[in-house]
C-alpha cells in the first residue's frame, strides 16, 4: 500500500507538472504572482479562521468538554498530514486524532470523535456538492457531467448514511470482523482497544443536537472554503461570480474525494480545475494558479504545524511520560441535553 501511494504521488506530480507546462509555466506563474504578498497573507489568516471553525465542529461531538485548542490543533495536523506529507487522507485522520490525544483527549474518544466528525463533514460535503450540481444544472443544463456526478453523489450519500448507522448500531460487530486484520497489521493488544472506541462512537451518535449542529457548521465551512477561492481569484484580478466559484469548488472537492487514495491529490486537483473551471469560464492559467496557490497555502501552514506536532511528540518522550495509548479507555460522558 505504501509503494502504491508513492507511485501514485509520483505519477500525480508528473501529471500536474505536465499540465502546467502544457498551458505555459510563465502564464501560470504570472497569474500566481499577481496575488501579491498581502493577498497571500490574507488567504493564510482566512484559512486559520476556517480551521478554527472545523475544530469547533469536531469539539462539539465530545462531552465532557475538552479544551477547544486540542481540536483546532488536531484539525490543523489532520489537514497538514493529508496535504503536505505523501499520505492518503486516512493518514491525516490518524495523525489528527493522535495530536488531539497529545493534548489530553482520551485516545478512544479522539479516534471515535474523528470517525464521527469525518462522517458529518462528508455528509455536509454531500449537501455542498448538491448545491454545486444545482448551479451547474441551472447554468449548463446539457452538461454530460451532471448525470455522472449525480449518480456518484447518490451512491456516496447512501454509503455515508449506512456508515453512520453502523457507527451507532453495529460498529461492535464490524469491529469483531476487523479483528483479524487489526491483529495482522498491528498487534493483538490493539484488538481489545476497539471496544472503547465502539462505545464512544455509540455515545456520540445517540446525541442528535450535537451531530446536527456539527453538520450545519461543516456545511458552513464548505461555503467558507469557496469564499476563500473567490477571494484568491479576486486578488488575481478575475471577477468570477461566487455562485460559479461554489459550483467549481464543490465539484472539484467531490473529484478529490473519489481520488482519496492519491496522496495530496497530486495531478488530480490540477486536472479537475482545468475541467470544471473551464465550464464556468475560468481561464486555464488562472485555474492552475489557484490550485498552486492552495498548495502553497497548505505548505505555509502545514509545515509549521507538523513541526509543532513533532516537537510535542519529542517532548513527551524526553519527559518520560506514559504513551498516549494509555488513555484509550473512553470516559462516560455526562450530557444534559
Amino acid at each position: 500500500m505504501r509503494i502504491f501511494s508513492i507511485l501514485a504521488a509520483l505519477a500525480g506530480l508528473l501529471g500536474g507538472t505536465a499540465v502546467v507546462g502544457y498551458f505555459g509555466f510563465s502564464q501560470v506563474a504570472h497569474a500566481l504572482l499577481s496575488i501579491g504578498w498581502a493577498g497571500l497573507a490574507a488567504i493564510l489568516v482566512y484559512r486559520l479562521a476556517a480551521t478554527t471553525l472545523l475544530g469547533l465542529c469536531w469539539w462539539l461531538l465530545v462531552v465532557p468538554r475538552r479544551p477547544l485548542p486540542a481540536f483546532v490543533w488536531g484539525r490543523l495536523i489532520r489537514d497538514a498530514a493529508a496535504e503536505v506529507l505523501p499520505l492518503s487522507q486516512i493518514g491525516g485522520f490518524v495523525m489528527g486524532a493522535r495530536a488531539a490525544a497529545l493534548m489530553g483527549v482520551p485516545g478512544a474518544v479522539a479516534i471515535a470523535s474523528t470517525v464521527a466528525d469525518v462522517t458529518m463533514e462528508a455528509l455536509a460535503q454531500g449537501g455542498y456538492t448538491t448545491l454545486g450540481l444545482g448551479i451547474l444544472a441551472a447554468r449548463h443544463p446539457g452538461n454530460h457531467l451532471i448525470i455522472w456526478m449525480a449518480l456518484g453523489l447518490a451512491i456516496g450519500l447512501t454509503s455515508l448514511v449506512a456508515f453512520g448507522a453502523m457507527q451507532r448500531h453495529g460498529f461492535g460487530r464490524a469491529a469483531r470482523l476487523m479483528a483479524p486484520i487489526v491483529t495482522r497489521c498491528f498487534r493483538a493488544a490493539a484488538v481489545g482497544r476497539l471496544a472503547p472506541v465502539s462505545e464512544a462512537l455509540r455515545d456520540i451518535w445517540t446525541h442528535g443536537p450535537a451531530l446536527r449542529m456539527a453538520g450545519l457548521l461543516h456545511f458552513a465551512a464548505w461555503i467558507v472554503s469557496a469564499v476563500e477561492a473567490w477571494m484568491a481569484l479576486h486578488f488575481m484580478g478575475i471577477g468570477l461570480g461566487l455562485g460559479a466559484v461554489i459550483a467549481t469548488e464543490s465539484l472539484i472537492h467531490a473529484i478529490r474525494s473519489v481520488a482519496f487514495a492519491v496522496p495530496n491529490a497530486l495531478g488530480i486537483q490540477e486536472g479537475a480545475y482545468i475541467l470544471i473551471g473551464g465550464i464556468f469560464g475560468l481561464p486555464p492559467d488562472a485555474a492552475l494558479a489557484l490550485s498552486l496557490l492552495k498548495r502553497a497555502r497548505d505548505l505555509s501552514l502545514g509545515v509549521p504545524a507538523l513541526l509543532s506536532w513533532q516537537i510535542a511528540e519529542s517532548s513527551r518522550l524526553l519527559a518520560g511520560r506514559p504513551p498516549v495509548a494509555a488513555g484509550w479507555k473512553a470516559e462516560r460522558p455526562t450530557r444534559t441535553e
